[in-house]
């Protein structure tokens, strides 16, 4: 069945609504993990993605492969695009990447392209991660740019969100 003609699953989860007083890792992930259910609530893979400078959030983005028939169009490459507007530059220097899981081949590739200072993921990906999971270009020596990365920020509710998700998709299929 297609995803147009499939009705999306209802998503038992819950937005967070964190202080906006302590703008740390937690805040600006718990940001990311409510665009991750709003992705659920379209029937898309939920991965949630913001892009923080400054204090502020200058981009915040979720998957919609299916919605758009777009292979690119995971939840961190249209953040990236989304903050190169805001700031006028695709390079986003001292700019941090919140997502909810951890980046593939493409949108690792496009982290370290954009010169973003730091990228934070909640859960990793040992099939294809590639800031660390399968594999990490960010060590990549030839590279004119390297990324701070952090990893495991709310690992536990994006993983429960992500396994809920698929377990919800296998009993459809």
């Amino acid at each position: 069945m297609s995803t147009e003609n499939r009705p999306s699953l209802p998503c038992p989860f819950e937005k967070n609504h964190p202080s906006q007083l302590r703008r740390d890792d937690e805040f600006y992930m718990w940001q990311a993990y409510n665009l991750a259910i709003d992705a659920w609530r379209e029937d898309e893979v939920p991965i949630g993605a913001v892009i923080e400078l400054n204090g502020e959030i200058i981009a915040a983005a979720y998957n919609q492969r299916d919605s758009t028939r777009d292979p690119t169009a995971h939840a961190e490459i249209l953040a990236l695009g989304q903050a190169a507007k805001t700031v006028d530059n695709w390079r986003l220097v001292g700019a941090t990447l919140y997502v909810t899981k951890e980046p593939c081949p493409m949108c690792s590739g496009a982290t370290l392209m954009s010169r973003l200072k730091r990228v934070v993921y909640a859960v990793p990906d040992p099939k294809m991660g590639c800031l660390g999971g399968a594999t990490d270009l960010n060590l990549l020596p030839q590279s004119n740019h390297h990324l701070e990365i952090t990893r495991g920020i709310l690992e536990k509710p994006c993983l429960d969100l992500l396994r809920a998700f698929f377990q919800l998709k296998r009993k459809e299929d």
